[in-house]
């Protein structure tokens, strides 16, 4: 199963998104894991080589099991691992090979193009305390079909 490990950057307010020219759908910078990496050490990695900065303190926000799904049967399937930074180092680029890095109001999480998972995901971690978890299942033309989410969080103990 791929593992997959995205960043996204709170700073100001507004969050940096890369558009990606596939479908002209916005994501958190990321990519795939390699062999034996963490997922954090991943997340950074995959960010500063997408956007040419360093995050600040990044934090796992979410854990989530990836599906896509044609007439019943599961034709692909991965792990995605969301963190949150509040700021970063450097100057994004504004091209790369993978897209155009903007930022973006954190409003405009609601209504950007791009997959709906994403969307849940990357608004739960710029806006909620906690961690959250889920499964999405698409179409391969990424329709969701289905989602299940949980969050948790520390609070005090009794």
């Amino acid at each position: 199963m791929q593992r997959i490990a995205n960043l996204i950057v709170l700073k100001d307010n507004q969050v940096l998104l890369l558009k990606k020219p596939r479908r002209d759908w916005y994501v958190a910078p990321g990519g795939k894991m390699e062999q034996g990496e963490s997922i954090y050490l991943a997340a950074i990695r995959e960010f500063e080589e997408e956007t040419n900065t360093h995050p600040h303190q990044p934090h796992l926000k979410g854990i989530y099991t990836m599906i896509i799904q044609e007439q019943d049967e599961v034709i692909d399937e991965w792990m995605l691992f969301t963190f949150v930074s509040h700021g970063l180092e450097g100057t994004p680029y504004e091209t790369t090979k993978e897209g155009i890095l903007e930022w973006h109001p954190v409003e405009s999480l609601a209504h950007l193009p791009m997959a709906e998972g994403d969307r849940t995901n990357l608004q739960f971690a710029v806006t909620q305390q906690g961690i959250q978890y889920g499964t999405f299942v698409y179409t391969p033309d990424f329709e969701l079909l289905d989602e299940n989410i949980q969050a948790s969080s520390e609070g005090e103990y009794q």
